[in-house]
């Protein structure tokens, strides 16, 4: 295979469920083809770096080969090579997302209707 389009090739390597999702996480920006801002029918080529957002993780990786059929994951995982920055990055921003929640104390049961009561009268009371 010579050459695929760059929202195919998100898609077959599975870092959108769609073809549309990759269109629009291009052409919004939000995906950079060695750096810069790309058009969807940008041709991927071997070796060159994408960074993809994923929900609060940013991907940088490392083009490994090309396809434009979407197989399974382990398939897909084979088109490209995360970048050791990217992947020591996103697991520290995992663990600092963990240790926020940690912190952050959950109430035991929601509360009944009088604490609902008592908590609506405070919020009126900031207006």
């Amino acid at each position: 295979m010579d050459s695929v389009r760059l929202d195919k090739w998100l898609w077959a390597a599975r870092f959108f469920k769609t073809r549309a999702l990759a269109k629009k996480a291009i052409e919004g920006g939000k995906v950079h083809y060695n750096g810069a801002r790309a058009k969807t029918s940008k041709n991927v080529e071997v070796r060159a770096l994408i960074r993809v957002p994923q929900g609060w993780d940013v991907w940088e990786v490392e083009v490994v080969a090309l396809s434009d059929q979407r197989r399974g994951a382990p398939e897909a995982r084979e088109l490209y090579r995360e970048t050791a920055e990217s992947a020591e990055r996103r697991a520290h921003e995992a663990e600092g997302r963990r240790l926020t929640n940690q912190a952050m104390q959950h109430p035991l049961k929601r509360p009944d209707k009088k604490q609902r009561r008592d908590i609506q009268r405070f919020q009126r009371q900031g207006e």
